[in-house]
């Protein structure tokens, strides 16, 4: 390990819901707030399915206009998914990506996620059995796809997906914050979440 600890964040490539014709990507708070957390004490590395610049959803710049949003697991210390819409089409089933969420699950490092970056988990398996099957864990609610109005675009809901695993998913009313911490894993329901996320992580590396 280097002698500082680094962390993984693995962003989305999706740069538009093709369906609807409307630019996503990731979400810019979702790793501003977490990155302004921890990267005092840790490096960050940057990575994306299809490599290069990782789109941004231009919402998320536009909805979120606050300070904190301006500006292999042996090499890691922990590994983050911010939201946006965009993992819902490809993180979910990268093969590289579950890999990944395995590898770190099994060497006992943090696996960190917020809102739709929940979704990463679902394909995730260890021995056989769903990583998020019995875990306490949140993401992005049924209700509040719903009142974004974006349910009929999506190919499923984080909050379905995650119960069909066999998980116990926690939430609070909509956009409160919501940070769920059951072991390594450490997930968070909204936007309102990824400051917190970022303290829980900063924790479980041994920085709070």
């Amino acid at each position: 390990m280097p002698s500082r600890a680094v962390v993984l964040v693995v962003l989305t490539s999706v740069s538009e819901i093709i369906q609807i014709n409307k630019p996503t990507g990731w979400y810019l708070p979702e790793f501003a707030y977490p990155y302004n957390v921890i990267s005092p004490n840790v490096d960050v590395v940057v990575a994306s399915p299809m490599g290069g610049v990782a789109p941004l959803d231009p919402e998320s710049v536009q909805d979120f206009q606050d300070p904190a949003s301006q500006g292999r697991s042996s090499e890691f210390a922990a590994i983050y998914y911010p939201g946006g819409h965009g993992p819902m089409f490809d993180l979910v089933d990268d093969p590289d990506s579950i890999a990944l969420i395995q590898e770190f699950y099994e060497a006992g490092k943090p696996v960190a996620t917020v809102c739709h970056g929940s979704i990463v988990l679902v394909n995730a398996k260890v021995n056989g059995k769903y990583i998020a099957d019995g875990r306490n864990v949140t993401g992005m609610t049924n209700e509040e796809e719903d009142s974004l109005q974006m349910t009929a675009a999506m190919p499923f809901l984080v909050e379905d997906r995650l119960k069909a695993d066999g998980a116990n998913f926690i939430e609070v009313a909509a956009f409160q914050e919501n940070v769920i911490v059951d072991g390594q894993l450490i997930t968070g329901q909204n936007p309102a979440s990824a400051q917190g996320v970022g303290l829980a992580l900063a924790k479980a590396l041994g920085f709070n």
